[in-house]
């Protein structure tokens, strides 16, 4: 007989009539898969969700949070870990009773999920420690990639390539409509990022749509099996770092609004604190039931 496991899709960052970004997760408890398991699971939710979550016990924290895509195990994901833990939090009254949620997560060490449910309908998670690198690439390399031309990019901003939790490389953009209407080639830009030895690509604008926004961003995930990511963590907390980096910021609570022109677009929030960057959102249960393997 099939064993059954607590299953919901659950979409990040959601709010103000966005959409977010989809999620799913599957509580194993003590259960330990194959990485064989794992990736079937994920891969059968290909086009359906951005990456999926498995949550386990843990012996050195609250909970054990590892993370798939449909073409691999993913070193972190932001979005994955809003969508669980907000929902978690919501259905749990111990964890409900918690401000601080310790959690292990499968590349990125023990972070933390700050619980601010009661006071904001939101949780914050730790992002993991920034780690900088050369930019290896030139901006006629980088606007071919994305399928535009290398005018569009900022020359008032530097690219950067920074890991706080996928490695990331930030490209600034001219103008929001620029912005917003860039649509790379996903094979082209997969051998890009393959190539250049990064996993994602944040384009931002600081034009925003509303004057509440801080920046617009948009971040291309092609090496993960999808083109765009709706609303990002990793991606976000290291555009929180570049900012701090380069003091186009002083650590504030901010938001920066994310999506292409066909979308409403999602809200991440961002701030630091005690040298940590945290970014954070509510999410919304679209699916709950059990899933059977």
């Amino acid at each position: 007989m099939n064993k059954g496991y607590i299953y919901k899709k659950v979409d990040a960052f959601t709010g103000n009539s966005s959409k977010g970004n989809p999620a799913a997760y599957m509580i194993l408890g003590d259960e330990r898969f194959t990485n064989k398991q794992f990736l079937d699971i994920a891969s059968a939710h290909k086009g359906f969700i951005c990456e999926f979550v498995f949550v386990q016990n843990s012996d050195i924290a609250d909970l054990k949070l590892t993370y798939y895509s449909s073409e691999c195990e993913v070193d972190f994901c932001g979005h994955g870990t809003i969508a669980t833990m907000y929902e978690l939090i919501k259905d749990d009254p111990k964890l409900f009773a918690k401000e601080r949620i310790q959690i292990e997560t499968n590349k990125k060490g023990i972070l933390t999920v700050y619980n601010h449910v009661k006071d904001e309908d939101a949780i914050y998670i730790s992002a993991p420690k920034a780690k900088v690198y050369d930019v290896n690439v030139e901006p006629n390399e980088v606007a071919t990639a994305l399928g535009t031309t290398v005018d569009v990019i900022s020359q008032e901003f530097p690219m950067a390539v920074i890991d706080a939790g996928l490695k990331t490389l930030i490209v600034p953009i001219s103008s929001l409509q620029d912005e917003i209407t860039i649509l790379p080639d996903i094979d082209v830009l997969k051998e890009f990022v393959v190539n250049s030895d990064i996993d994602i690509i944040l384009i931002f604008s600081k034009e925003t749509s509303e004057a509440s926004y801080y920046a617009h961003t948009r971040v291309f995930s092609p090496k993960f099996g999808y083109l765009e990511d709706p609303a990002t963590g990793s991606g976000n907390s290291a555009f929180a770092y570049y900012l701090l980096m380069n003091n186009y910021w002083k650590g504030k609570p901010i938001a920066v609004e994310q999506g292409n022109k066909n979308m409403i677009y999602n809200t991440v929030r961002l701030r630091a604190e005690n040298d940590e960057i945290l970014f954070g959102g509510t999410a919304t249960v679209k699916i709950s039931g059990m899933y059977y393997t």
